[in-house]
């Protein structure tokens, strides 16, 4: 796929693990890719600003949180749900760093591990941390809830839903009707212009659902496709 919206860049401050909470079972994603695929969803879009971003696969909140700090002068508010009551946690604590206060608090943790142990990563990050600090022009407004996707969800209205389907051990969505029952709660809380980019295995196919595809994009062993309502 060509870069269209992420020139090629140093993206270390987005590092899972050194601003950003990492952990076990946390997925995260290429900085440059997931804010290219992010510029293409807002490329089909009118409203370019006050926008409203949702993940209903987001994991630790890594994704949403990167995509909130390169643009958070024009996302108004996030919203982010899983299944798993305890990457929503992490998706709290990723998502509150998209604040001066979330990221003083993450950055005094930060000195304290210095402090304790003198380590260079510790300091990298540090600095990380104010880099991170001076890109903060505005805060957004952000919920984080417990939700099976494939379920009934809260009519929130996104202008762009942004997700990466869990797969292979991750999940029991091996079949086609779990992705499909997610693109139709996904399409009963949409307005009529959403846009959903969406990442998943070859093998799972969006094939009969009522979202229009715009792009469809190979990307090693998974697949892109941004549809629209």
């Amino acid at each position: 796929m060509e870069y269209l919206y992420c020139p090629n860049d140093n993206f270390e401050d987005y590092s899972s693990g050194r601003v950003l909470y990492g952990g076990k079972g946390i997925p995260n994603f290429p900085v440059r890719l997931l804010n290219e695929i992010y510029g293409r969803a807002k490329s089909y879009l009118e409203k370019k600003e006050n926008l409203i971003l949702y993940d209903p696969c987001c994991g630790g909140g890594y994704a949403l949180t990167v995509l909130g700090m390169f643009d958070n002068v024009n996302i108004d508010r996030i919203y982010a749900s899983d299944v798993d009551g305890s990457m929503v946690e992490y998706a709290k604590r990723n998502l509150g760093l998209l604040s001066h206060s979330g990221l003083t608090k993450r950055r005094q943790e930060i000195k304290r591990l210095y402090e304790m142990y003198g380590k260079q990563s510790h300091l990298d990050a540090l600095r990380s941390c104010d880099n991170l600090y001076d890109n903060i022009k505005r805060e957004i407004t952000v919920e984080v809830f417990r939700a099976d996707c494939a379920k009934a969800l809260s009519n929130i209205g996104p202008d762009i839903i942004i997700t990466d389907v869990p797969y292979g051990n991750l999940t029991d969505w091996t079949e086609e009707t779990g992705l499909s029952a997610m693109l139709e709660r996904l399409w009963e809380i949409s307005h009529a212009n959403t846009i959903l980019a969406v990442c998943m295995d070859k093998s799972q196919k969006v094939g009969g659902s009522r979202w229009i595809r715009m792009e469809r994009h190979n990307l090693g062993k998974r697949r892109l496709e941004i549809l629209q309502k």
